[in-house]
């Protein structure tokens, strides 16, 4: 009987519960143990680890954020860190170590993996950032969550002929401010991978009151920026473990500047963790159930270093440390594409 342990590590997203749910159920029908390791790597460092009994996977599949807690712990920065990793697994016996996360979760598995420990990947993270995979669990929900409130704003900003400038998360890369914004009917997107300009930003504001449409919705991402850095907004120059600074305020800044240039009263929106809390969409706990699936198949063939990925419709593996090499950004052609529509 194999004792697999699952971990959460980085942001919460819809739907990594309905992937911990698979893990647990197909894991107990073969007949092996399934270990919940609590608060991401701080967890397993710390022997945080309980077993996962199979009741408590009922109905999970419909629960937003993650039953496991998370945390955003780089083992590789801690004091002996990755002896402490390995000696917890082998003192609760683990075999197999299934981590759920994002660049810097999975970053941290393929270190793991190269020293030996048998891990298998599943791809979490809103942003959809992650190389060879086309969809990450807790996108497709993001994306409908800050589409609706795209949309719902047109009417505040109509009623009160007001610019709204309303922030979206994405550090790196623009997934979810380009959809979400082309969903919601947003006038114009701006995204980290195309810096803009704040004249043509106020120019966009001005055309559209010279065709007397006096409001206007702009959707920024948060880690997007002016091309010539004049007004790049950091909410604070702390880093985390994994040496990411807190990004946020870039709305607050566009807004007074567009204010200025163009005299059109306008406000900023900040959508922040609203885009990542809440029950999981369809999509998002049918994706995460086949991919938490997979990753059991995986343990089964004894196919580790692996990621799970899901390609159109097939879900398939590749070696993590693909994954992990390259962020998957915004191409040039998709945004072109989404400017046909700004204005």
């Amino acid at each position: 009987m194999k004792k697999i342990a699952v971990l959460t590590g980085g942001g919460d997203a819809p739907g990594l519960n309905s992937a911990i749910r698979a893990v647990v159920v197909r894991s107990s029908q073969i007949g092996w143990q399934v270990l919940a390791v609590r608060n991401g790597w701080a967890g397993l460092l710390n022997g945080e680890i309980s077993e996962f009994p199979l009741e408590e996977a009922e109905d999970l599949e419909m629960v937003g954020g993650t039953i496991l807690g998370t945390s955003r712990t780089n083992p590789y920065k801690e004091d002996k860190g990755p002896e402490r990793v390995k000696e917890n697994l082998k003192k609760f016996g683990i075999d197999v170590l299934i981590a759920i996360g994002g660049e810097d979760t999975l970053g941290v598995a393929n270190k793991l993996t190269q020293e030996g420990v048998p891990i298998v990947a599943i791809p979490k993270t809103i942003d959809n950032d992650l190389s060879v995979t086309d969809y990450c669990i807790g996108f497709n929900t993001a994306v409908e969550r800050a589409a609706e409130a795209v949309e719902n704003l047109h009417t505040t900003a109509k009623s009160h002929s007001r610019t709204l400038v309303v922030e979206i998360m994405g550090r790196h890369a623009g997934w979810i401010t380009l959809q979400a914004g082309i969903a919601g009917g947003a006038h114009m997107i701006l995204i980290p991978e195309v810096p803009f300009s704040i004249n043509e930003v106020a120019e966009i504001v001005n055309g559209r009151k010279q065709k007397g449409k006096f409001y206007s919705i702009i959707a920024v991402s948060e880690g997007a920026k002016p091309a010539d850095e004049e007004k790049f907004a950091l909410q604070t120059e702390e880093l985390d473990s994994f040496g990411h600074v807190r990004l946020g305020g870039i709305a607050k800044v566009l807004a007074k500047e567009i204010e200025e240039r163009t005299g059109a009263e306008t406000r900023s929106v900040i959508l922040g963790h609203l885009q990542r809390s809440g029950p999981p969409s369809a999509f998002d706990r049918v994706m995460a159930t086949r991919v938490g699936v997979h990753a059991v198949e995986l343990v089964q063939k004894e196919d580790y270093g692996k990621m799970v990925c899901v390609k159109g419709e097939e879900v398939t593996s590749v070696n993590v440390g693909l994954a992990v090499g390259e962020l998957k950004t915004v191409s040039p052609e998709l945004y072109k594409m989404a400017r046909i529509f700004f204005g």
